[in-house]
C-alpha cells in the first residue's frame, strides 16, 4: 500500500513574499495610499486655486492670505510627532482612518458659508490632521514590502502627492466657474469620504510592519531564532550560515535591526540633513499651493482654463521625476549599491537642479518662467524620498515615528513661505483688487516683482540644503554606527 504525503507547506514570511501571497494585496494597499496622498494634496492645492475669489470676497489682504496659508502648518510638527508616538502603540490602519475622516469634515464649513475666520481655523485643523500622511503613508506600505523592493512603493505614494494637484486643479477650476468656489470644498470633502469608506474595508497592516516588528524587539533573548531569520531572510540576502558573526552582521541589516536612544537619530547629522533637505521641499511646496495659480494669472497673464492647466505642470513633472527615481532606486538597491547612492543622491542632484532654475526665474518672463518653474518646482516637490532613505537608518519599531518627527520639522518651511511670499508683495506695493474689478498693470508688475524676491530666496535655499544632503545625508553608515553604539551598550549592561 502506498501512502501519499501531502507537502508541507512553509509558512515563513519569507516564503510568503517569495510566493506572492502578499504581493497582490501590498499593491492594492498601496494604490489606496496613493489615493490617500492625491486627497491630502489636493487638501493643499485648493486655497490657491481660490485665491483671487476669496481674497475678494472675504477681504483679505496678501500677508493675511499668505498668513491662512501658513497656517496650514501650524500644527504640522506637533501632530507629526505625536502621532509618530501613537503609531508605536496603535495601527497604523486606524491613524489613517481617523486622519481622512478628519480631512473630510473639516472642507464642509466653509462649504455652508464660513468667512476668513473659519477658513483659517479650518485649515489650522486640517494641516494638522494632514502633518503625518506622508509619514504614514510610507510606513503603512514598507511594512508590505521587503527593504529592497521599498524604493518603488515609497516613490508611488510620493508621485501621489504630486497627482494631488494635477487632478485636482482641472477640476476644482471647472467646480469654481460652474457652482462657485465654495463648492471647491464641499467636493473634496464628498471625496474623502468615500476614500474613508474604502480604506474601512481594505485597509490592514502589512507582515513587515512596525507593530509586529515590537513583538520582535521583546524577545529577550539574543539567540538567532526563527523570527530574526525570517527577518533576515526578509532583507533578500544570502541564505543564513552557521558564522555566528555573519549572522550578527545580517541581523544588524535593515528590518534586524535594534532599537536605538531616539535621541541619537534625532541628532545624527543624516537626520538633521534630511530636516533641511525637506524644509527646503516644503518651502516650495508652500509657495505652489498657496501663491502659484495666482502668480500664473496676474503676472504670466492666463485665463482660469489656463491656470488650472498650467498649475498641474510642475506636479506633473515632479510625478514622472519620482517614478523614474523609483524604479532608478529599486534597481541599484537590487543590484547591491547602497541606499545613499539609490535614494539619497538622486535626491539631493534634484535639489541642487530645482535651486537653479528659481534662481533663474528672476531674469525671464512669460513661456519660458513658467518652463523653469516647471521644472525648478517639480524637481523640489520630492520630498517623501527624503523620510524613505531615512527609514534605512532605523528599525521598523522607529520608523512611523523618525519619519513623522522628519516630517513635522521640515514643515516649518511650508509655514514661513506663503507668508514671506506675502510680505515680499506688500513690500512691493501689491494689494488685492476688489472682487469684480480687473487687476491693474502696476499691481501685476508689482507682484510679479515681489514674488522674484521669493524666487531668489527659495532658490538659494534649495541649492544649499541640495548640496548639504550630497555631502552629508549617510543613512547607511548612520544605521551602522547607531547599532555599534547599541551593541557597546548592551555589552557594558552584561
Amino acid at each position: 500500500m502506498t501512502t501519499h504525503h501531502t507537502p508541507v507547506r512553509s509558512r515563513t514570511l519569507g516564503d510568503a513574499v517569495a510566493s506572492s501571497r502578499m504581493n497582490r494585496k501590498a499593491w492594492v494597499i498601496t494604490g489606496m495610499l496613493v489615493l490617500f496622498q492625491i486627497i491630502a494634496f489636493a487638501d493643499k492645492a485648493v486655497l490657491g486655486l481660490v485665491a483671487t475669489d476669496a481674497m475678494g470676497e472675504l477681504g483679505i489682504t496678501p500677508v493675511q492670505f499668505g498668513f491662512i496659508g501658513s497656517a496650514f502648518f501650524f500644527l504640522y510638527a506637533i501632530v507629526s510627532f505625536a502621532t509618530g508616538f501613537i503609531a508605536t502603540k496603535v495601527s497604523v490602519k486606524w491613524i489613517l482612518l481617523v486622519m481622512g475622516l478628519t480631512w473630510a469634515v473639516m472642507q464642509f464649513p466653509m462649504l455652508l458659508g464660513g468667512g476668513a475666520a473659519v477658513l483659517l481655523v479650518t485649515r489650522i485643523v486640517l494641516g494638522g490632521a494632514e502633518g503625518p500622511a506622508t509619514a504614514m503613508s510610507l510606513s503603512s506600505a514598507h511594512g508590505w514590502f521587503r527593504p529592497q523592493d521599498r524604493a518603488l512603493p515609497s516613490n508611488l505614494i510620493a508621485a501621489g502627492s504630486t497627482l494631488g494637484p494635477v487632478i485636482a486643479a482641472p477640476l476644482l477650476v471647472w467646480v469654481i466657474v460652474a457652482w462657485g468656489w465654495r463648492w471647491a470644498f464641499g467636493v473634496l470633502g464628498v471625496v474623502g469620504l468615500i476614500w474613508l469608506l474604502a480604506w474601512l474595508v481594505i485597509g490592514s497592516d502589512g507582515p513587515f510592519a512596525s507593530r509586529r516588528a515590537a513583538r520582535q524587539d521583546r524577545n529577550p533573548t539574543d539567540e538567532p531564532i526563527e523570527p530574526v531569520i525570517e527577518a533576515v531572510d526578509s532583507v533578500g540576502l544570502e541564505e543564513p550560515t552557521t558564522d555566528q558573526a555573519d549572522l550578527e552582521e545580517k541581523r544588524h541589516s535593515f528590518d534586524a535591526q535594534h532599537p536605538v536612544p531616539l535621541r541619537a537619530i534625532l541628532l545624527s547629522a543624516s537626520f538633521v540633513v534630511a530636516v533641511l533637505a525637506g524644509l527646503s521641499n516644503f518651502w516650495t511646496q508652500g509657495f505652489l499651493t498657496t501663491w502659484f495659480p495666482k502668480y500664473l494669472s496676474s503676472v504670466i497673464g492666463l485665463s482660469p482654463a489656463g491656470v488650472g492647466w498650467a498649475t498641474t505642470f510642475p506636479w506633473v513633472f515632479g510625478a514622472v521625476l519620482l517614478l523614474g527615481l523609483g524604479f532608478l532606486g529599486r534597481t541599484l538597491m537590487r543590484g547591491g549599491r547602497s541606499v545613499r547612492a539609490s535614494i539619497v543622491m538622486p535626491f539631493s542632484v534634484s535639489l541642487v537642479i530645482a535651486g537653479l532654475c528659481f534662481l533663474l526665474v528672476p531674469m525671464v518672463g512669460g513661456p519660458a518662467a513658467v518652463v523653469l518653474l516647471t521644472i525648478g518646482a517639480g524637481c523640489s516637490v520630492i520630498y517623501p524620498m527624503a523620510p524613505s532613505a531615512m527609514a534605512y537608518a532605523v528599525t521598523p519599531k522607529q520608523r512611523p515615528l523618525v519619519m513623522a518627527a522628519l516630517g513635522g520639522l521640515a514643515s516649518i518651511g511650508a509655514i514661513i513661505s506663503p507668508t514671506a511670499v506675502g510680505l515680499f508683495m506688500d513690500r512691493a506695493g501689491y494689494r488685492a483688487t476688489p472682487q469684480g474689478q480687473p487687476e491693474t498693470a502696476e499691481m501685476a508688475a508689482n507682484m510679479a516683482s515681489g514674488v522674484d524676491n521669493a524666487f531668489l530666496l527659495a532658490g538659494a535655499i534649495l541649492l544649499v540644503c541640495g548640496v548639504l544632503s550630497a555631502l552629508f545625508f549617510r543613512p547607511d553608515a548612520t544605521g551602522r554606527r547607531l547599532q555599534r553604539r547599541h551593541a557597546v551598550a548592551q555589552t557594558q549592561v552584561r
